[in-house]
């Protein structure tokens, strides 16, 4: 046996088969050195945290990563793929509070820094067996065995380096801002972070419309007739409200100052906000009155509320009004108490929301600290001295109010922070809208929903929090970062242009500090003064500063003796360890003699893996040449999800950019979502996950892979139903199957190995010609699409070919060829066709289905020796052979396939079996060359249908009568009032016109003077059946199919009957294709002039050496179809 037969398709059976053979034989290690001395394709890695388990979503960006490694391979390129764990920040941390059942103020207390760390380590590599059990079992080729590992002392060193560049270009530097904080993991949080996806949620707060008084004495002069007057301003954020220090107008708005009633305490106010606003604000609770005298009709158990508009006054005249601090628990400023409360002048106020005056708490907002710096005098901020003498607000880092607030003391700003067994009835939010209803400083209070972010992995609210941390300068690097932006290909290129573009025009200074303790330490060192700064930039350095601490008394010992420096062996850098239980004990001492204390706060996590480029080969401690001299750098291709956009893409892109004035990337896949097949998103808690391992257990990795692939663009989300990998496995891998098996049989009877010389192109037949046609031109597409970055593409060309032109034209019509007549010229042309598209199909396929393409390579190859190639995946990409295209036969074969499945679409309609012969076919033609092109192929075409003529007519034929009819929805927009005179020309289109139209597709009709063109698409045409006949159109082709059905005919269909009924008991029986018969029938009036019209006929395809006609037959098995009633016995010669 040449080729190896099967008796089903196991793709199971079959991956695991290629997987042992794939380790036994280090393939993987082979397509890499057997390319050694070519041209880099270089690709990145994103590594994955190991500290939980992968999802189906991996599986997906694993598969699109290994697809277009696989394609450079094949092209010839060397495809180094270094794997690597991200092994810091908040996802390790929390996980090990919650299994030690500690938070992160008993960090230090209950538990070391030191042993805190040592469990994070730990915990951090808890599921990599699982991690590399998926990637072996989906077939992800990728280097596990020496992976880069963030939490290394070579890759920090790395890192340290990257930030010293910064420093040195002075784009790194220590601020008090206003930063985004999140107390449940106790630490800020960069802007790109804050926008993840899915980071802002809808939630329903507590908003209050609170009432600031005017201190009178502080009043224009004009306002002075006033003697109770209130600024009305909202906010979203209630527990701000004992930190305000100003209020914020628009010097260009207009506000109006009203009298009225306040709706809690019913007493007699006069409130001022923005003019525009006065519907929105006295809402239907509230009436207008023209008479101020009006208002003294006021009743408390009045159903509306009276108000009367006294007077306009522009924002300008309102700056420097002061007002009573509106929550009276609360300290004053600690510093510059007297320039605090007051209205000042911000460009950011509007009439969009709240009442065109904004609460201004410089504590907590962004907005509000730079609106408060830049008033003159400058407003302060209300800052408190903590026990050390330390000025902090009045929300601690926990999200808890300080001791000294009343009732907020000790109580959590948002409900959220608190366990689920100690959330209170009240939120302070509540308790805050309460007390300043009762003191008459509330003017309305609701529930409002809005979008509010919540830190993306705790999944808990963030607050805007005032921190001393170290930024990278963006803002001022916006234009080089979006020039470079410019070079990169984006898949989808809306992301690039949109999302990732728009971000970085807009981009924030990125906050570089954590106030953690597992992830990389900022290498640097400041006096407690903080005049002096010292940037560590390597070990070596930091041994030399030690040093000199040492020499100045400073510090005992060094905690880095048993470092060698210049020794860059795994050993040497495991005597070590950078992390910040160790590095915190490292005093140094700077020029004038002073001590250094390292920076508490860690790294961002992002920029670990935004570092992975250069860290990842210990550059430029290591390596140099592999960054210098690009052979590492920057990468032609990397993929992950689309949250990546303001994460890993965006931080590869800061550091390259910045410091090397470098694209990191070329070519860059952001994948969609991996949705549920409802489209929702896939939850734990919803139960709606798909378990990976469980799936290719069930369905193999190819099917897997291939159904996410052929599903949705990788761009887009993709919607998982497993009833589609299903599908795949029965459509696509079941018709390969079938076409290879059918191969596999028939060559293996006639001894094919392909040792005969290849029959010469020109002289094999039309429907050969044809599908190496095909062939070339898909080879063509496939290699652009994925060179294009489009696998979704390569995939449903590879499916067309196999399922519709392969399997569905070529075998089926050349089935014959193979299972009859002597092994000779035109069989042996059919065998070397047919390995030749198996053979390529299994490269085009292998990217995306490696295993199942490389069993059915090797099936050729093993013992054709055919190609020497180990394994597909050692093989080249194919080469399309132009010269093998010829666009005529194409179009011919298309027409072919047009015709027939109008054809067999009729026989359906008429429900006539295709066994059963039919006279004649008219088909319409437009040209002498589409005539031509035809009848190149009209054997095929009748063999195919089942007609024993074809005739050609053209359009203008009366036999066939064409109704047309105007589509109104597309003429109705185009012509307007004019339809009805367009559709009236139209509906009395003469028979000539009709096929004018349908030839040029196009067709110039007059109304009022003006020649206006009708498209083919603006019309339908219907053809109408004639009688004994049936009539369809598709494709610019009406065919008429002759259903008048003799005797001859009738007999004829019988014996093709018969002759699928026969070789279905061959099957049953497991005959040898070979095997000859003798078949008994049971008489029937009807079987006798079957058998005398075409005995010779039967025998021939059923390989019966006679047929006998009993009587009476008692064995066999009852057959019955259309009117005939039998019985068929076969036994084996």
């Amino acid at each position: 046996m040449i080729f190896k037969e099967y008796k089903g398709l196991d793709l199971i059976k079959i991956s695991n088969e290629i997987l042992d053979f794939w380790e036994e034989k280090s393939i993987f290690k082979k397509s890499i050195e057997s390319k050694e001395k070519n041209k880099n394709f270089i690709f990145y890695e994103g590594p994955p945290s190991a500290n939980g388990t992968p999802g189906i979503h991996h599986m997906m960006g694993r598969t699109i990563k290994d697809i277009f490694c696989r394609y450079k391979t094949l092209k010839g390129y060397i495809v180094r793929r270094k794997g690597g764990w991200d092994t810091h920040g908040l996802p390790v941390e929390l996980s090990v509070e919650k299994e030690l059942g500690i938070n992160k103020e008993d960090i230090g207390t209950k538990i070391s820094i030191e042993d805190y760390n040592k469990a994070c380590k730990k915990a951090v590599m808890k599921y990599t067996n699982e991690w590399e059990d998926l990637t072996n079992k989906m077939g992800y080729w990728i280097d596990m065995d020496n992976p880069y590992i963030t939490y290394s002392s070579k890759y920090i060193e790395s890192v340290w380096w990257l930030i010293s560049q910064l420093y040195k270009k002075k784009l790194i530097y220590k601020g008090y801002t206003i930063q985004p904080y999140s107390p449940k993991a106790g630490t800020g949080l960069s802007s790109h972070e804050l926008n993840q996806p899915g980071t802002y949620k809808m939630v329903t707060d507590t908003t209050i419309t609170a009432q600031f008084k005017t201190i009178h004495s502080s009043l224009p002069k004009t306002l002075r007739v006033y003697d109770n007057l209130y600024f009305l301003a909202w906010t979203t954020t209630p527990w701000t409200l004992p930190s305000n220090t100003a209020l914020s107008i628009n010097k260009k708005i207009t506000y109006v100052i009203i009298k009225t009633f306040n709706q809690y305490t019913h007493k007699s106010i006069q409130i001022i906000f923005a003019k525009k606003l006065i519907d929105k604000i006295l809402d239907e609770k509230y009436y207008r009155v023209s008479n101020e005298n009006s208002l003294k009709d006021y009743s408390p158990k009045a159903v509306k509320i009276p108000y009367f508009e006294c007077e306009n006054i522009l924002g300008e005249n309102l700056i420097g009004i002061k007002y009573e601090q509106l929550w009276k628990d609360s300290p004053k400023p600690l510093k510059n108490s007297k320039n605090a409360f007051r209205v000042i002048s911000a460009d950011f106020v509007t009439f969009d929301e709240g009442t065109g005056i904004v609460h201004t708490a410089p504590s907590f907002g962004s907005d509000d600290a730079i609106a408060a710096k830049k008033a003159i005098p400058e407003i302060p901020p209300l800052m408190v001295e903590d026990q050390n003498k330390n000025l902090v607000p009045l929300v601690n880092l926990q999200g808890k109010f300080i001791d000294g607030l009343g009732i907020l003391s000790g109580k959590y700003v948002k409900n959220e922070y608190y366990d689920q067994k100690d959330i209170p009835a009240k939120s302070v939010d509540v308790e805050i809208a309460i007390r300043l209803k009762e003191e008459n400083l509330a003017f309305k209070v609701e529930k409002y929903s809005h979008s509010y972010p919540n830190c993306w992995r705790t999944d808990k609210p963030v607050l805007y929090y005032p921190l001393d941390s170290w930024f990278v300068k963006i803002s001022s690097k916006r234009d080089l970062l979006t020039e470079k932006n410019n070079l990169i290909n984006w898949k989808p290129k809306v992301t690039g242009e949109g999302r990732f573009g728009n971000w970085l025009s807009n981009a924030n200074d990125w906050n570089l500090s954590r106030s953690r303790f597992w992830g990389i330490p900022l290498p640097i060192w400041r006096t407690k003064n903080k005049k002096e700064t010292l940037l560590i930039d390597s070990i070596e350095k930091l041994i030399v500063e030690i040093k000199k601490s040492i020499d100045k008394g400073v510090m005992d010992k060094n905690p880095l003796q048993n470092f060698r420096v210049g020794d860059m062996s795994e050993k040497n850098y495991d005597r070590i360890d950078l992390h910040k239980d160790k590095v915190d004990k490292i005093i140094l001492v700077s020029k004038n003699g002073e001590p250094m204390f390292r920076e508490p706060d860690l790294i961002d996590v992002w920029f670990d893996s935004g570092s992975m480029p250069f860290a990842q080969f210990h550059y430029p401690f290591e390596n140099k040449e592999k960054i210098d001299d690009n052979l590492t750098f920057p990468a032609d291709f990397i993929c992950e999800g689309v949250d990546q956009t303001r994460g890993w893409f965006y931080t590869l892109h800061v550091i390259s950019s910045l410091i090397f004035n470098s694209i990191s990337y070329k070519n860059v896949i952001s994948n969609g979502l991996v949705l549920d097949k409802k489209g929702q998103k896939m939850s734990k808690r919803i139960g709606n996950t798909i378990n990976p391992f469980k799936t290719i257990k069930e369905f193999g990795p190819d099917s897997t892979r291939w159904y996410m692939i052929y599903n949705s663009n990788p761009w887009d989300n993709l919607k998982f139903d497993i009833e589609g990998i299903n599908e795949v496995k029965r459509k696509f891998f079941g018709t390969l199957y079938n076409t290879y098996a059918f191969f596999s049989l028939y060559a293996n009877i006639d001894k094919f190995s392909f040792k005969e010389k290849p029959i010469p192109h020109n002289e094999k037949t039309e429907i050969d010609q044809w599908i190496l046609s095909e062939l070339n031109l898909l080879i063509e597409n496939v290699d652009n699409a994925f060179n294009d970055y489009d696998p979704t593409k390569a995939c449903r060309a590879i499916s067309e070919f196999v399922q519709e032109l392969l399997s569905n034209w070529y075998v089926r019509l050349s089935r014959r060829r193979f299972w009859k007549g002597d092994y000779e010229k035109d069989k042996i042309s059919g065998y070397q066709t047919l390995f030749e598209c198996l053979l390529t199909i299994s490269k085009l396929c292998s990217p995306i289905a490696p295993f199942y393409s490389d069993n059915l390579y090797r099936d050729l190859c093993s013992n054709t020796g055919f190609e020497k190639f180990e394994s597909v995946h050692l093989s080249d990409f194919p080469k399309p052979k132009t010269k093998l295209r010829n666009l005529n036969l194409e179009k011919s074969m298309k027409n072919a396939r047009i015709i027939s499945s109008l054809a067999l679409s009729l026989r359906k309609k008429e429900r006539i079996k295709v066994r059963q012969p039919l006279n004649k076919i008219l088909v319409t033609i437009l040209s002498e060359s589409e005539k031509k092109s035809i009848l190149k192929v009209k054997k095929l075409i009748l063999s195919e249908i089942n007609v024993k003529e074809i005739e050609f007519i053209d359009n203008t034929n009366n036999l066939l009568q064409k109704e047309i009819k105007p589509n109104y929805k597309l003429l109705g927009p185009k012509f307007g009032k004019k339809l009805q005179k367009v559709s009236s020309i139209i509906e009395n289109f003469t028979p000539e016109k009709i096929h004018e139209l349908e030839k040029n597709e196009i067709l110039k009709i007059k109304i009022d003077n003006e020649y206006i063109p009708i498209k083919l698409s603006d019309v339908n045409i219907i053809s109408k059946d004639i009688d004994g006949w049936t009539v369809a159109k598709n494709s610019g082709f009406t065919v008429a199919l002759d259903i008048k059905i003799n005797q001859s005919l009738i007999n004829e269909g019988v014996s093709r009957e018969l002759i699928n009924r026969i070789q279905n008991f061959r099957k049953d029986a497991e005959l040898e294709v070979t095997d000859k018969i003798i078949i008994y029938l049971k008489n029937n009036k009807k079987l006798k002039p079957v058998l005398d019209e075409h005995l010779d006929y039967i025998k021939a395809e059923t390989l019966s050496i006679d047929i006998h006609l009993k009587e009476d037959l008692s064995e066999g098995s009852l057959v019955e179809f259309d009117d005939i009633n039998t019985r068929i016995l076969i036994k084996k010669v």
